[in-house]
C-alpha cells in the first residue's frame, strides 16, 4: 500500500479513537433488533440503484423507508459509532422513516446480520465501519435482492455491484484545515503551530504535512512541531504534549486525537492557544472551547448520503468519494471569523473543488 493511499484509507483509525471525544449526554442500551437468522439461499439476482432496476428510497416498494443500521461498535459510544446512528436518526425523524439499529456486532456475526435486517423489508443496509465488510456477500443474496447498501470504504473492500462504497480525500480536509489555521496566525503575526497525535503511522505523518502545507499557504515561513504520543486516547500523555508546544512557542495546536482530544483542548484554553476539532463541528462547544471545526466524521457523510438517497441519487456499484468545496462534507469552519476569513476560506475549498488547486501537489510542493 502506498503512503497516500494508508493515509486515505487510514482516517478510520483516528475515527475509531474519536469514540469518547464527544461531551454527549444520555446514554441507552443497544437496540439488539437484529436476531439471528436462517441462511438465505444463496445466488446473485438482478436489482440494485444506479441503473440496475431498484427506485430509492421505498427501494422494496413496501409504502414506508426503513434504514437499517450496523455497527461493530456501542450505538452510544458518544463518538464515531454514535455519530453514524445519530445522523441515521435524525434524517429519519425528519423525513418520517424508521431506523432498525444494532450495536456492538461482531464480525463474526456480520452476515447473520445483515440477512437478519433484509428480512425485516429494510430499504437499505448500512455498515457503520468496514470492519463489517463479512456481511456484502447477503447483497448478492435474494433475501437482500430489494435493498441498497452503503459501505464506509477501505482499501481491503473491493467495489461490488450492489453495494455504494463511501470515501474522502484527507489531503483534502487536512490542507484546508491549515489554510484556516494559517488566516488565524497570520491576522495575530504568529509562525508557529503545532499538531499532537497518537501514533506514528503514514495517515498520520501525512496528516501533519498536509496542515503545515495549508499553513504555508497563507504563512510561507511558518514552522509546524509535531508529537506523536503513541496513544490517541490517553489524555495525561496528550495534555503534557500540548502544554511542551506551548512552551516551545506554538499559538495554533491541532489536538489529531480521540478520546485525549478534549483534555488536549483544555490545556489550549488555559493558555490562550487557538486549537481545532479532529472531525466533527464543534462550534458550540464551550467547554473545551475551539476555534476551527475540521468535520470529516462518519455521520456527517452518512446523513449526506441518506439525502441523496432520499432523491434517489445514491447509486448502487460505484464509489462515492466526498469532495471538499464540492459536496457538504467533508468542510471547514471558522468559529468566529473576522474580518474576511470566512470568505477567503470558502474560496480556497471552492478552488479545491473545482481542480483548481492539486492537495496532493501543494502538500508535497509546502508540506
Amino acid at each position: 500500500m502506498t503512503a497516500g493511499r494508508s493515509f486515505w484509507c487510514s482516517r478510520a483509525a483516528l475515527g475509531l479513537a474519536l469514540a469518547g471525544a464527544l461531551a454527549l449526554s444520555g446514554c441507552a442500551g443497544n437496540e439488539a433488533t437484529a436476531p439471528k437468522a436462517t441462511t438465505a439461499a444463496s445466488g446473485s439476482s438482478s436489482g440494485g440503484s444506479g441503473g440496475s432496476g431498484l427506485n430509492e428510497p421505498d427501494v422494496n416498494g413496501d409504502g414506508k423507508v426503513v434504514i437499517g443500521v450496523l455497527s461493530p461498535g456501542d450505538i452510544n459510544d458518544h463518538g464515531y459509532y454514535q455519530s453514524f446512528v445519530d445522523s441515521a436518526d435524525a434524517f429519519a425523524k425528519e423525513k418520517g422513516w424508521k431506523v432498525i439499529k444494532r450495536g456492538s456486532v461482531p464480525a463474526s456475526d456480520a452476515l447473520s446480520a445483515a440477512r437478519a435486517l433484509c428480512q425485516q423489508h429494510v430499504d437499505m443496509v448500512a455498515l457503520a465501519a468496514s470492519e463489517l465488510k463479512a456481511a456484502i456477500p447477503a447483497s448478492e443474496e435474494p433475501v437482500c435482492a430489494k435493498t441498497a447498501w452503503y459501505v464506509p470504504s477501505s482499501a481491503n473492500i473491493d467495489q461490488t455491484p450492489r453495494i455504494l462504497l463511501s470515501s474522502d480525500n484527507p489531503n483534502q480536509s487536512m490542507l484546508a484545515a491549515g489554510y484556516a489555521a494559517g488566516l488565524k496566525m497570520k491576522a495575530a503575526g504568529d509562525t508557529k503551530a503545532g499538531f499532537v497525535t497518537g501514533i506514528k503511522a503514514d495517515f498520520s505523518v501525512l496528516g501533519a504535512k498536509a496542515f503545515l502545507a495549508g499553513i504555508r499557504e497563507v504563512v510561507p515561513k511558518a514552522t509546524l512541531i509535531s508529537t506523536y504520543t503513541g496513544d490517541f486516547n490517553d489524555s495525561a500523555k496528550a495534555k503534557e504534549a500540548i502544554q511542551a508546544q506551548i512552551s516551545q512557542g506554538a499559538k495554533v495546536i491541532y489536538p489529531y486525537l480521540g478520546g485525549a482530544t478534549d483534555a488536549a483542548a483544555q490545556v489550549a484554553n488555559a493558555n490562550g492557544v487557538l486549537t481545532l476539532t479532529p472531525g466533527t463541528d464543534r462550534c458550540d462547544s464551550t467547554n473545551p472551547k475551539f476555534d476551527i471545526s475540521v468535520i470529516f466524521s462518519p455521520g456527517a457523510y452518512f446523513r449526506a448520503a441518506l439525502e441523496d438517497f432520499a432523491k434517489d441519487k445514491l447509486k448502487m456499484g460505484t464509489p462515492r468519494v466526498w469532495q471538499l468545496g464540492v459536496d457538504p462534507y467533508p468542510t471547514i469552519k471558522i468559529c468566529k471569523g473576522q474580518g474576511d476569513e470566512d470568505q477567503q476560506l470558502a474560496e480556497f475549498m471552492k478552488k479545491i473543488g473545482n481542480k483548481e488547486i492539486d492537495p496532493a501537489a501543494e502538500v508535497e510542493r509546502l508540506g
